[in-house]
């Protein structure tokens, strides 16, 4: 697909006011070099790494002491270490610059609707605080929740994280064996579950869950029980070792909250690997390095000011969540959002938005799609004057996609599509406020990440597709992962590729304009014939299709050689019979190539998707080739691969 104009141009006046601008002008001062625009400042991001992250310490106001030092074995992945002097505290930095007006708005779908100005939000913090202490948690324990997406579960997180603890979260809809496969590894001390929740208007009760979790955690001292369906003091009631939230803060006058000061290399977060081909992997992050990452992508990146209203659909069990709670740090307003997002109907998060005067309005690629697919036009329906960017995340923002947010929800607005992930807790290549937009691409690299693409042996390549790399350290690679005391799971999961070089596992092209088109991981991509082709450039042609509303391509082993095998989910009333199959077959000829066009084409009823709602290639892969898939719990609908299960269409003898 070629594009001679660009989707969208910032204005000159948007350019002076984005506060990138006004860093790159200090770049410029402190380096005695010409920083003309985004590629200037990034290349120079990368070249004088010390130079650029001290200056960010600086310019985003960091709180705490910086130290002598930027960074130590600055050449070595994993070994480099950043302000190896510093001592700073997580939660001190998002509640050490409080905004005006709200710190947290949120809304349980339809159901429940509240807000926390900054001073509630910092009582909150100081009772858990006093709480936490009372339960003797220090510097290390591990804190972890099974919540949704409400301000208590932010409260428990900086409190946890003002006393140096370690936080831990997933969202209430994983299974039991999927919690314990998660929190049974990493020990808690202090157990946070929310009593039920509400999804499609549905009330779902967790009491049973939470009764059968905690016998598995035998480290946990206290459950705390949210309240959210009103069903807590019950709850507690039967549960050994368990009381309210309620009651817990209710022993402590609010106070002004104290901060632990520790290394910038001090553990923050546990975030798991999706889990699909085994036990998930407990990634530790730091808490300097996941502060200073966010604050240079919401700063810089996303342009996030002073009391901008900062919205991103996620659950707890997705790093986004971490990502947006670090908005606070930046004084803006975060806009918290639980459930279904198409409850009561598909305006339920453009209603949101215009009665909140959202001015950040982030989301998943899959959302746009079921949104464009719905035949929804927020553009002629709501009043989205006030948003300034939209984000998209977790799988790639199809061409069409890109094209429909300008056409379908706002003409001038700056889409960004970011792609990073939980390894890293932030982004690798995500958007840039003084550029343009190009439909399919992602803008550009971000501040200080040597990002490159590489072929299999490892040299630098342009407009091709490759591995997705970083070539030089950067502040929030992973401090290790849990119970892998030599470092050795660490290291295969990055740097067995190449030496000494992060390998993210994505497949990429650089684009003409300096963009990133991401075609899928790398981990699923097909290779019929030795040739590699990411899965999305598959996706991109069929879920354009009315007839198509979702779509799963794995490569089957076959006769010696991988063919291709697209499942699509069809619209209501749609029969998958031979005319079909030709157009999906005659659209992925002409939209991607020859290659990419599959043998076979097979319709299920349902794609199983995880948690944060990405489809699993990896996972339908193993059923369709008889292995087990070693962590259903990681699954949303686990349900769903029995329908992949030996297919009569997938037979050898069909060849």
């Amino acid at each position: 697909m070629t594009h001679d104009q660009p989707l969208w141009t910032p204005s000159a006046q948007a350019i002076a006011a984005a506060p990138i601008t006004a860093f790159m002008k200090r770049a410029a001062a402190v380096s005695g070099r010409r920083i003309g625009d985004f590629d200037d400042l990034h290349r120079w991001s990368i070249e004088e790494r010390e130079a650029f992250w001290s200056l960010l310490w600086d310019e985003a106001g960091v709180i705490g002491d910086k130290g002598a030092r930027v960074l130590v074995d600055g050449d070595r992945m994993p070994g480099a270490r950043f302000f190896p002097d510093a001592k700073l505290n997580f939660a001190e930095n998002l509640l050490g610059k409080p905004g005006k007006g709200d710190a947290l708005v949120f809304r349980g779908e339809d159901k429940v609707e509240y807000r926390w100005s900054w001073a509630e939000l910092s009582d909150r913090v100081s009772q858990l605080q006093q709480y936490f202490r009372a339960q003797g948690i220090k510097p290390g324990d591990r804190i972890a929740a099974m919540m949704p997406n409400m301000p208590e579960t932010i409260a428990a997180m900086l409190a946890a994280t003002s006393l140096g603890a370690v936080w831990s979260s997933c969202s209430p809809d994983f299974g039991v064996q999927g919690v314990l496969d998660r929190f049974g590894q990493i020990e808690p001390a202090i157990f946070v579950a929310v009593d039920g929740y509400w999804y499609n208007g549905k009330e779902i009760d967790t009491g049973d869950k939470v009764a059968a979790v905690l016998p598995g955690l035998p480290t946990v001292r206290k459950a705390l029980i949210v309240d959210y369906l009103g069903r807590a003091d019950a709850l507690a009631a039967r549960i050994d070792r368990a009381e309210t939230l309620a009651a817990a803060m209710a022993g402590f006058a609010p106070s002004e909250p104290a901060f632990e000061r520790l290394p910038f290399g001090h553990p923050l977060y546990i975030l798991f690997s999706s889990g699909t081909t085994g036990i998930p992997k407990c990634i530790v992050h730091s808490a300097g390095g996941t502060l200073l990452q966010h604050l240079k992508e919401q700063k810089l990146h996303a342009g996030i000011l002073p009391g901008d209203r900062f919205f991103y659909f996620t659950t707890c069990g997705w790093m986004m969540w971490n990502w947006l709670v670090s908005g606070l740090a930046c004084g803006a307003t975060l806009l918290l959002y639980d459930g279904s997002p198409f409850h009561p109907d598909g305006n339920a998060i453009f209603d949101y938005a215009q009665a909140e005067r959202m001015t950040y309005f982030g989301t998943s690629a899959k959302f746009i799609d079921s949104v464009r697919k719905a035949g929804l036009r927020p553009i002629d329906t709501h009043d989205l004057s006030a948003v300034r960017v939209i984000s998209s995340t977790g799988s790639p923002l199809s061409p069409e996609c890109f094209a429909f947010v300008y056409d379908g929800i706002k003409a001038d607005v700056h889409l960004a599509s970011i792609s990073g992930g939980t390894d890293i807790v932030s982004c690798f290549v995500l958007g840039v406020p003084t550029k343009p937009v190009w439909i399919g691409e992602i803008q550009g690299a971000g501040l200080g990440m040597a990002v490159d693409v590489w072929d299999d042996d490892g040299k630098p390549i342009r407009g091709e597709k490759g591995e997705l790399v970083c070539t030089k350290a950067f502040p929030s690679m992973p401090i290790m992962f849990w119970n892998d005391p030599d470092g050795a799971k660490y290291r295969s999961a990055y740097f067995e590729r190449f030496d000494n070089v992060w390998c993210h596992g994505d497949f990429a092209e650089w684009t003409a304009h300096g963009g990133m088109v991401i075609h899928g991981r790398s981990d699923a991509t097909l290779n019929p014939g030795g040739v590699r082709i990411g899965t999305a450039e598959i996706y991109n042609q069929v879920e354009k299709m009315p007839e198509i509303l979702e779509a799963i391509c794995i490569g089957q082993d076959f006769e010696g050689d991988v063919r291709v095998v697209l499942f699509v989910r069809l619209a209501q009333g749609v029969t998958l019979d031979a005319a079909l199959e030709k157009k999906i077959r005659d659209r992925v000829r002409t939209g991607a190539s020859p290659r990419h066009v599959p043998a076979r084409i097979v319709a299920v009823a349902d794609i199983p998707r995880t948690k944060s709602g990405k489809i699993t290639e990896l996972a339908v892969r193993d059923v369709v080739h008889g292995r087990s898939v070693k962590n259903k719990e990681a699954l949303a609908n686990p349900e769903a691969l029995d329908l992949f299960r030996d297919l009569p269409q997938l037979r050898a003898r069909q060849g």
